[in-house]
């Protein structure tokens, strides 16, 4: 890795659709479609995925999910200010509780998930809901993973028409 000051263009590593099983990526693509069925609001499993983005550090996901957070409604102040929710007035103790459970479920390998983040997740979700909202960070950690490993190109992604 160059650590001088020129930067760095990470290449993408390959093409991971062309050589996973169909089915393979069929199961996550059917995981994210039962995700927005699931009865969430679109806007709360877009600050899920972004904050669980940033926590990885996954640039592509980040970009793509900006882009759909922003399709949504969602305000720049609000995505700018997500990596300080705690600190930031704008979110509501339901995007609180649920930043908060990602956040846990993300780096589970800290402290597990405390009983304390459980017990404000289920103030403001219901066991479906909270189910739900689980998954959800599961998978944008699946995609991160994934992103990352194959170094996908941030900036390449296009929101369907």
């Amino acid at each position: 890795m160059n650590h001088g000051n020129e930067e760095e263009q990470l290449e993408p590593r390959l093409d991971y659709q062309k050589v996973v099983p169909k089915e393979a990526l069929h199961s996550l693509y059917a995981l994210e479609q039962s995700i927005r069925k699931g009865g969430l609001e679109t806007n709360l499993l877009e600050l899920i995925r972004m904050r669980v983005s940033q926590l990885n550090g996954c640039a592509y996901c980040l970009d793509m999910h900006s882009k759909d957070a922003r399709a949504e409604g969602e305000t720049e102040q609000r995505l700018y200010g997500l990596s300080a929710w705690r600190e930031a007035p704008y979110y509501t103790d339901r995007e609180r509780a649920a930043l908060e459970w990602a956040e846990a479920i993300t780096l589970v390998s800290r402290d597990q998930v405390p009983d304390e983040v459980y017990r404000h997740a289920r103030g403001e979700f219901d066991e479906s809901e909270l189910a739900m909202l689980t998954l959800a960070a599961v998978a944008i950690n699946s995609w991160n993973r994934i992103a990352i490993a194959f170094r996908a190109v941030p900036g390449t992604y296009q929101r369907p028409a």
